[in-house]
């Protein structure tokens, strides 16, 4: 595997324009009613002892791969055979605010879901939609043994798990197998992930999460992608057999995976944040040193050789993430 290089400084250009639209989105108001005491939260328990294991869509509104991916799994009747496995539809506020012709606005309502997940922000005073349904969906969450959270990415980008900085995040990417990438990193200075809540980011715990960005948004292969990682994270935890994962998948092994570690998060600081090249998601740019972006009056430049932009952002905004600056390891 060999993300695209550039050497050197590139001229500014703006992103390309907004990627096609190319799957459906599902009607998932048959799932409104859950079974577990909240709207859209499907639990169900098997005879056998076992981890509880959480699947979770929906993360952001415009997001649809993990969606797609519970409805069909819900819609065939999975059940676990080991354990207890809950279906999770989290911000669909969000989903239900998307707008093809403004398909970025619908990833929150009022904030970021996935920045609230600190004991700091869910026990205190602020009131948002988005913080609302966190806040009722954390019981789910501190009853889970393990957490896919499933996610896609704004644009086009080989499919890639977050394992966060723990060793047992790492661990349990590789044990998934799937996808190809995995990247371990810190998270955001907006706020707390989910992936990264509580337990989830204690080394001493073996609760661990996992979030997997299947692809971009909207494209017609991310959905197959959160299937695959869904049947082999339970696969993993023998909340489903193997031989259920090799009926749906077949009998070839995923492909080799390779990690990239995170060597700093660029975090915007003013409204005039711009990159000075094209950039995109796994683009390798060979020289430390390189100038990539310009914010404000500061200059950000590739800190090491082989630097790997993880998840360049489309979108400027001051206090969240511009870019993840990696190297292979």
């Amino acid at each position: 595997m060999k993300p695209d290089a550039v050497r050197g400084p590139v001229p500014a250009a703006a992103f390309a324009t907004t990627p096609p639209i190319e799957i459906d989105f599902p009607d998932i108001a048959r799932w409104a009613g859950g079974n577990a005491g909240l709207p859209y939260v499907w639990t169900f328990a098997s005879r056998n002892p076992g981890p509880h294991v959480v699947v979770q869509a929906l993360t952001h509104g415009n997001e649809v791969c993990g969606a797609i991916a519970l409805d069909r799994l819900l819609g065939e009747g999975l059940r676990p055979g080991r354990g207890s496995l809950s279906f999770v539809f989290a911000n669909v506020a969000a989903y239900h605010a998307f707008d093809r012709a403004d398909p970025f606005a619908s990833r929150c309502v009022d904030e970021d879901f996935n920045r609230l997940w600190s004991a700091e922000v869910l026990d205190g005073r602020r009131q948002t939609s988005d913080l609302a349904r966190a806040r009722e969906l954390r019981p789910v969450i501190d009853r889970a043994d393990a957490l896919l959270d499933l996610h896609s990415m704004t644009d086009p980008c080989p499919p890639l798990s977050l394992a966060g900085p723990r060793e047992k995040g790492l661990a349990l990417a590789r044990a998934v197998g799937a996808p190809a990438w995995i990247v371990i990193d810190e998270g955001h200075a907006a706020g707390r992930r989910l992936r990264d809540y509580a337990f989830f980011d204690d080394p001493a715990d073996p609760r661990a999460a996992l979030l997997v960005e299947c692809g971009q948004h909207w494209e017609r292969a991310a959905p197959d992608v959160a299937v695959e990682c869904t049947l082999r994270f339970l696969a993993h935890f023998g909340t489903i057999a193997r031989e259920a994962v090799v009926a749906r998948l077949g009998e070839a092994p995923p492909p080799p995976q390779r990690a990239i570690a995170i060597t700093r998060v660029v975090t915007i600081a003013t409204d005039r944040f711009s990159f000075t090249m094209p950039v995109h998601g796994l683009m390798v740019v060979r020289e430390a040193g390189t100038v990539i972006a310009r914010d404000g009056g500061a200059t950000i430049v590739t800190p090491h050789d082989d630097c790997v932009l993880i998840m360049p952002t489309r979108r400027p905004k001051v206090g969240e993430t511009a870019v993840r600056l990696g190297r292979f390891v």
